[in-house]
């Protein structure tokens, strides 16, 4: 499956808004919301052949994101719903939060690279076996603040793995 390295120079976070003085009224537990998919279809593969781009929208009440206090080094995490594990991870970049004293929000854009379709009857991973064209998997995605609070779960669309 994925490396479980960070992919730091793959992933852009557009912080929309800073929150600054009167307290936009966020929880202290980040929140997250899908907002699109570039595309629904990608070619398998396990090289990083093919890709797509996750948005997705958060809020936090305390602005405690990409800080690097705690030792959390794992912000977003996505996992493969076909077997419920971990699909890849990612590490929010320090965010200048200065005077945000109550709370961010924003925008993260993640490039999600492609997987291998899975098969039944023991066929391996990432092969073409005609009688099994596509795959298709979905994404849940959660958030994790700087303090170990875990943002609500969302899944992505279904994503079809063209396997031939």
């Amino acid at each position: 499956m994925k490396s479980y390295t960070y992919i730091l120079f793959y992933f852009l976070v557009l912080v929309s808004a800073i929150r600054c003085g009167l307290s936009p009224g966020f929880s202290d537990i980040p929140e997250i919301e899908f907002i699109s998919i570039s595309k629904d279809t990608i070619n398998q593969g396990s090289l990083l052949t093919d890709s797509l781009l996750l948005v997705i929208s958060f809020t936090d009440g305390d602005g405690d994101l990409g800080t690097e206090r705690n030792g959390v080094f794992e912000n977003i995490v996505l996992t493969d719903s076909r077997t419920q594990v971990r699909y890849d991870r990612y590490k929010i970049p320090p965010l200048d939060i200065a005077g945000a004293m109550t709370g961010i929000e924003g925008e993260i854009i993640l490039k999600v690279y492609n997987t291998c379709c899975l098969f039944p009857d023991n066929i391996p991973p990432c092969s073409r076996p005609p009688q099994y064209p596509f795959d298709e998997l979905q994404l849940e995605v959660i958030m994790i603040d700087d303090s170990g609070n875990e943002s609500n779960r969302i899944t992505t669309p279904k994503i079809t793995l063209l396997c031939n």
